[in-house]
C-alpha cells in the first residue's frame, strides 16, 4: 500500500495517527537517534487503512508489540519543514494499551524506521510524565493535555 503522504507545488501534506501508552507514571515517546526531539509513536495511515488498523501495524512494524487501540484523544494540526518544504500535517493521538508483555516497561529500548527510502534508528523512552517539562517532546501542547487524557477530544494547532 501507500502512505498518505502527498507532495505537490513544493508543499507536503502528511496524514498520520499516533498511540498515547501511559504507564505506572510514565509515556512511551519515541526519538531519532541523531535528533534532541520526542514524539509519540505511530505513522502514516496507508490508502484504505482505518486509525485503528495503522496503528497496530505501525506497533507491530517498530517495536513488535501488540496493542489494543483505545478512545481517540487529540485533533492536531501541525506545520514544520520537511526537508526543503513546508508541511501540513493532521495527526490524530490515540490512548492505546501495549498488551504485549515482551515489550519493556522501563527504560530505553530501539526499533528501526523506513521513510521515503531511508532508513534510520529510532530510541523508544518510557519517560516519567513530570520529566516531560525539561525535554523537547512534539506537539509541545502534549505536555500540558496528557494532564486531561479521558476528559473528552483536544484539538491543537503547532506552527514552527
Amino acid at each position: 500500500m501507500s502512505d498518505i503522504l502527498l507532495k505537490k507545488d513544493g508543499f507536503v501534506f502528511s496524514y498520520r495517527v499516533a498511540g498515547i501508552a501511559v504507564q505506572n507514571g510514565k509515556v512511551l515517546l519515541q526519538k531519532p537517534t541523531n535528533e534532541d526531539f520526542y514524539a509519540f509513536p505511530g505513522g502514516h495511515v496507508e490508502f484504505g487503512e482505518t486509525n485503528e488498523e495503522t496503528l497496530i501495524r505501525e506497533f507491530k512494524e517498530e517495536i513488535g508489540a501488540d496493542i489494543k487501540v483505545e478512545d481517540l484523544q487529540w485533533v492536531a494540526e501541525t506545520f514544520f519543514p520537511w526537508g526543503e518544504n513546508p508541511c501540513h500535517q493532521i495527526c490524530l493521538y490515540y490512548a492505546i494499551e501495549i498488551t504485549d508483555e515482551s515489550i519493556p516497561k522501563d527504560g530505553m529500548f530501539m526499533a528501526k524506521e523506513h521513510i521515503e527510502g531511508r532508513n534510520f534508528d529510532l530510541e523508544f523512552h518510557w519517560i516519567p510524565i513530570e520529566r516531560l517539562f525539561g525535554i523537547k517532546v512534539y506537539p509541545e501542547k502534549a505536555k500540558e493535555l496528557l494532564k486531561s487524557l479521558d476528559k473528552g477530544v483536544k484539538h491543537l494547532v503547532y506552527k514552527e
